[in-house]
């Protein structure tokens, strides 16, 4: 599974990085962001629960989940 932050529409709620803080950030003017755990999209498969997650709760379906297959 891979994950990304569509900034155009991101509004800045940081309900994703409260739910999984460790995956999504906030930048210095509080918009989500990818962390160093995924930063190249890829999502670790122990935590793809929590990434969908977080994209149910964003208001503006700004957190993408890319459901991929695993090499």
């Amino acid at each position: 599974m891979r994950v990304s932050i569509d900034p155009a529409r991101c509004q800045g709620h940081g309900r994703c990085y409260d739910l999984a803080p460790d995956l999504f950030g906030e930048d210095e003017e509080g918009y989500a962001v990818l962390t160093d755990l995924t930063a190249d999209r890829d999502v670790p498969a122990d935590r793809e629960g929590d990434a969908r997650l977080a994209a149910a709760n964003c208001p503006e379906s700004a957190v993408l989940v890319h459901e991929e297959a695993r090499a």
